[in-house]
């Protein structure tokens, strides 16, 4: 028995919005396992203390062996090693002797503290010595990992990019002026959830928690803006769009989990200027590293509001153009014939694409 026509056109709307988790899943496979499979170092800087000869060879030795791995180098004494690691110049320091002492900085990155502790215990067990290690930037006691500022970033940018389907989807017949309030005002509540989980729920930081406050609004208003903006252009597809541009991009080149000196060049280069790495490295350098660096991250937040205020503008200007068009008389006689019909199927068809927009964006 065939299927009726009914059927037909039910499947192939089915079909069509398969589409979407289909892309999603090899979207975020790509992106998750390309970026975080196989962490291997390259051109991880690292510090031997010490001018005697002996440490220019070790330092050249490492560099040798580690066929890019490492970016060795030398200092002329502790105080200069730590320096450098309280502003994220190297990854490691290793003072060698009778018993050598390998500084890190754990706040700066726990899986790259990791990596070249790694390193010089092979180094220290060549020699026949224990590896003392040094943390001159440990990260807060709520967050011994040092990977709960990645996590916050998920949750600000759940909160965003989810609001940005509800503002998109069920304001579509507000004004762009009031969509862009509603997305400032909800990038306020998830700042303030963010900075509650930051501070007195988790406390994965233990001072400057206003600072913490005014990074996550700047987060989440660049997302709610540049989705809310996008979603005038690509519709259905905004909940696909905002995904790759802030899960499977900005996650995976943020520094939360690996740092670029461990991931491929394709997601160290996004980390130089991707929002999710602004957030990460500026809240690292307010909380733990006094601020050092920290304007270039609040540049790479506030570009972001910024492209996002502008795409709110240019949505804007869009939809006043299309609206204007679209008070000029139909040509067709059908549409003379029966405007209620036709007005009643277009309101049934678009509260139906409100319906499915919201229904995807609640899934994922």
């Amino acid at each position: 028995m065939s299927a009726g026509p009914n059927t037909r056109v039910a499947l192939r709307h089915v079909l069509g919005h398969l589409l979407t988790p289909l892309l999603m899943c090899v979207g975020m496979g790509l992106a998750y396992l390309g970026a975080f499979h196989a962490p291997e170092p390259h051109d991880l800087r690292v510090d031997v203390v010490g001018s005697a000869p002996s440490a220019q060879v070790l330092a050249q030795s490492l560099q040798n062996k580690g066929a890019g791995a490492l970016d060795v180098r030398t200092v002329a004494d502790r105080d200069t090693a730590v320096a450098s690691l309280r502003e994220q110049g190297s990854f490691g320091a290793y003072v060698p002797g009778e018993k050598p002492e390998l500084l890190v900085a754990s706040a700066s990155s726990d899986t790259s503290a990791m990596a070249v502790e790694k390193v010089f215990t092979k180094v220290a067990a060549a020699e026949g010595a224990p590896l003392k290690v040094t943390d001159v930037a440990p990260v807060a006691s709520g967050d011994p990992t040092g990977q709960g500022v990645f996590f916050l970033l998920v949750a600000l940018s759940i909160g965003a990019y989810a609001s940005v389907a509800v503002i998109g989807a069920a304001g579509a017949v507000l004004p762009m002026r009031i969509r862009a309030l509603l997305a400032v005002g909800m990038s306020l509540v998830v700042s303030l959830v963010g900075t509650l989980f930051a501070g007195p729920v988790f406390h994965l930081v233990d001072q400057g928690l206003a600072g913490v406050w005014a990074m996550s609004w700047l987060y989440a208003a660049g997302i709610l803006l540049v989705g809310v903006g996008l979603h005038t252009f690509l519709r259905r597809w905004t909940t696909l769009g905002v995904m790759v541009l802030f899960v499977m991009l900005n996650f995976t080149s943020s520094g939360g989990i690996y740092r670029p000196e461990l991931q491929p060049g394709f997601f160290g280069s996004l980390h130089a200027f991707w929002n999710g790495a602004g957030f990460v490295e500026g809240l690292r350098s307010h909380v733990y590293f006094d601020g050092h660096a920290l304007g270039g991250h609040i540049l790479v937040l506030a570009l972001w509001l910024l492209a996002g205020a502008a795409l709110v503008v240019a949505a804007g200007i869009f939809e006043s153009r299309k609206s204007k068009a679209g008070l000029a008389p139909a040509p067709d006689d059908a549409a003379h014939a029966n405007p209620r019909g036709r007005d009643q199927q277009t309101e049934e068809e678009r509260q139906e694409e409100i319906e499915e927009e919201m229904e995807e964006a609640v899934a994922v």
